[in-house]
């Protein structure tokens, strides 16, 4: 009887294993997929990436969409629409920027320009043409360090304000509240410190290495990437920097029409509130 004891206690210790291991697993899968909990160190950097797992799909990042939005962040629109969202991060001028707008206006293309403080000081003329022909304007902050080394409020919104006064004096209108951390280089601390300051913190879906100008990729390499990985509700990221990106713009807008996609301005996947957007004044 005692043996015959042992064994039933045996088996019920191992059900009980079982059970435990797989409703903690389960809680465990639903929280890492809706990134509702296991936080990171809230001070620590992160480095905005991607994994893109299957052609003409999603991918996934190093955040969920889910997480993100509970910091008024956003990386993709979860859709099967097929929108694009275009945006450009413009660090200075070198001829490409009036190819781009060009190829926009052409396609009357919406587009999202995420400028620096240096952009903003030498051209204004084109900055003010983005905003004449229906873009909106993002703050990359004003001299595109890394913020997750900003260890105070004050130090991070400094770089963020400095370029917004220099906006508005040369604009004559308020900045849009969208905000990109340059290199996509972030912290917990960073998200919060930019919704508490009313902006739309915005990563991307689809970039490729279009930044380096010792070795720009050819047409074919750009349209290997941009086409191939192309797919419902992608927010893009282009440079205005580069040289193929204003000989291709044009080719590549139409060969994504042809695929059945339309362009979207960014106010409709963030639905932004808060200080007046461009779209808003």
């Amino acid at each position: 009887m005692k043996e015959q004891w042992k064994f039933v206690r045996k088996w019920i210790g191992v059900i009980l294993l079982f059970v435990l291991s797989f409703c903690g697993g389960h809680l465990l899968a639903r929280l890492l997929d809706t990134g509702a909990a296991l936080p990171a160190n809230a001070g620590a950097q992160s480095s905005w990436g991607l994994s893109f797992q299957e052609e003409g799909k999603a991918p996934v990042g190093n955040a969920s969409p889910a997480y993100l939005k509970d910091f008024n962040a956003y990386y993709i629109n979860e859709t099967e629409e097929k929108v694009i969202y275009l945006t450009f991060d413009c660090g200075f001028e070198n001829g490409n920027t009036p190819k781009i707008l060009d190829a926009l206006k052409k396609h009357k293309a919406p587009a999202t320009f995420f400028i620096v403080g240096n952009f903003m000081e030498t051209s204004p003329d084109l900055v003010k043409r983005m905003v004449e022909e229906g873009h909106t304007v993002g703050n990359h902050t004003y001299h595109h360090p890394d913020m997750s080394k900003m260890g105070t409020k004050e130090d991070f919104s400094s770089e963020l304000k400095s370029l917004e006064e220099l906006y508005e004096k040369s604009i004559g209108k308020p900045m849009s509240t969208y905000y990109r951390p340059p290199q996509g280089i972030y912290s917990e601390d960073n998200l919060k410190m930019a919704k508490e300051m009313g902006y739309q913190t915005v990563f991307w879906s689809l970039a490729y290495v279009d930044w380096n100008q010792d070795r720009q990729p050819t047409k074919e390499e750009a349209f290997e990437k941009l086409l191939g990985r192309i797919h419902p509700g992608a927010v893009v990221l282009l440079h205005n920097t580069s040289a193929t990106n204003g000989q291709i713009l044009d080719e590549l807008l139409t060969k994504w029409e042809e695929m059945g996609y339309e362009f979207r301005p960014l106010s409709e996947l963030t639905k932004s509130t808060g200080k007046p957007t461009k779209e808003a004044a």
